[in-house]
């Protein structure tokens, strides 16, 4: 039973889908190895697979950039704070 007042778990679940959507964006650069962007994806995202992360690193390499993931601003903004922090280049754009 949730705390007086506390919001049940369903419900703020629930929110998140009607927030507006963001995109974290991927930027290609010419000092990291296709190996470590790949390995940072992983690390920095969790809905990513294995081909998912190969896909947007090529993406981003051949095109210069490409969207990683889209979800609400707070989950963005963490993923692409993450994704800094093994030194790319990302950035949030409203979907």
């Amino acid at each position: 039973m949730p705390a007086p007042g506390a919001i049940p778990e369903d419900v703020t679940r629930n929110i998140a889908d009607f927030l507006p959507p963001y995109r974290v964006i991927l930027h290609n650069d010419d000092v990291n190895s296709m190996e470590h962007v790949i390995h940072a994806l992983l690390d920095s995202v969790p809905e990513l697979d294995q081909a998912r992360a190969e896909e947007v690193m090529m993406e981003a390499h051949s095109n210069g950039s490409a969207e990683v993931i889209r979800c609400p601003y707070e989950r963005a903004e963490l993923y692409r704070d993450r994704l800094e922090s093994f030194r790319l280049t990302a950035t949030l754009e409203k979907a």
